[in-house]
């Protein structure tokens, strides 16, 4: 066998998760090395793009309290880079799910207000909400595109254009095949998102569930539109981009399966006219053709709860089900706990285990 690299920790993907978990290493003074197959924010990857939704309303008192914790660390992250990540913009949430959003935030202490109909008609002229609505001032826009940016500037090494081909546990480490030779580790950090279950297979670590490629629209000059979620049932959804003036909105969980490897990112045509109908109903002042189309990979779980563990000497830091860009810097901690084996991973919640399959 030929001598290896060796490196402290690896990290096995540069998505919101890994980058984050790389960052949070590197705060902590230990060595970390990035494997990317591609590059940062590559189009086939669940984190590629150029903003997200940032809030705290769900429908689970203990994802609202995890949210808060993860705002404080968006702030560290804009302090520690001199950027600005988070674009502060209220939201609108409403659908059959609402009083259960609303019920949890009250019970964590997020700012959140219930407006009628008519009261939100005249706050927010641009949308047409089929209900009461419920109002989160602390919401934001996250500048994707730029928040992957620093934090890969942030990290120690990045390296792009490596394809980890196989794991195996050796003694107190692991050693991990790729594409540009092998290296041994004391630590892997697997976030490859829908690559992680092929990753892990033969590792004895099994991680459940399923890519899905997901389409969203970018509507032009649609003025000072708040974010809008619609949560339950179908679940559309829409937030402005920073600095464009553009507007995106898409389907969340509308896409069909997909096999990560291999992707086709034309216009589905089926996914458009939902989408097409979605932003006729909810923004009915707004030209609802698209200027733009993107596709985007979901890792999802079974239960669309994340999944962070360890076993031995891989962590798991995949399943994010197309909700975790916001929890990035938070699950970056907990997995960067997990591989040091501080106390502090005792802090990761049971839920998001690899127990519960």
């Amino acid at each position: 066998m030929t001598r290896a690299e060796r490196a402290e920790f690896v990290v096995v993907g540069a998505g919101i998760t890994g980058l984050s978990a790389a960052w949070a290493l590197a705060r902590r003074g230990r060595e970390v090395l990035v494997l990317e197959q591609a590059a940062v924010g590559h189009r086939s990857g669940g984190s590629q793009g150029s903003c997200r939704i940032f809030r705290l309303g769900y429908e689970h008192a203990e994802y609202v309290r995890l949210a808060k914790r993860a705002r404080a660390l968006w702030s560290e992250l804009e302090a520690a880079s001199g950027d600005r990540l988070l674009h502060p913009v209220p939201q609108l949430t409403f659908g059959s799910q609402m009083d259960q959003v609303h019920e949890a935030m009250r019970a964590e202490g997020a700012s959140c207000e219930l407006l009628t109909i008519q009261q939100a008609a005249e706050r927010f002229p641009g949308v047409a909400a089929s209900g009461p609505v419920l109002l989160e001032p602390e919401s934001a826009v996250i500048a994707a595109d730029k928040a992957l940016a620093a934090l890969d500037r942030l990290s120690q090494q990045v390296r792009c254009g490596v394809r980890v081909t196989a794991l195996a546990e050796q003694g107190r480490g692991v050693r991990i095949s790729t594409t540009h030779g092998d290296i041994e580790a004391d630590r892997v950090i697997v976030c490859a998102g829908p690559w992680s279950a092929g990753l892990l297979c033969g590792t004895g670590v099994d991680v459940p569930g399923a890519a899905t490629l997901e389409q969203v629209a970018y509507l032009k000059d649609a003025g000072d539109l708040p974010i809008v979620v619609h949560y339950g049932g179908e679940f559309p959804y829409g937030l402005p981009e920073p600095g464009s003036g553009r507007y995106k909105i898409g389907i969340h969980h509308g896409g069909p399966d997909v096999d990560p490897d291999r992707q086709v990112h034309s216009e589905d045509p089926a996914l458009a006219e939902r989408i097409e109908r979605a932003a006729r109903t909810l923004l009915p002042t707004t030209d609802p053709r698209p200027v733009a189309v993107e596709r985007c990979v979901y890792d999802n779980s079974p239960d669309t709860d994340f999944i962070v563990d360890r076993d031995g000497s891989i962590v798991v830091g995949c399943g994010t089900s197309g909700h975790g860009f916001k929890f990035g810097p938070l699950l970056g901690e907990w997995l960067a706990d997990l591989a040091i084996g501080s106390p502090a991973a005792a802090r990761v919640p049971a839920r998001f285990g690899l127990a519960r399959f």
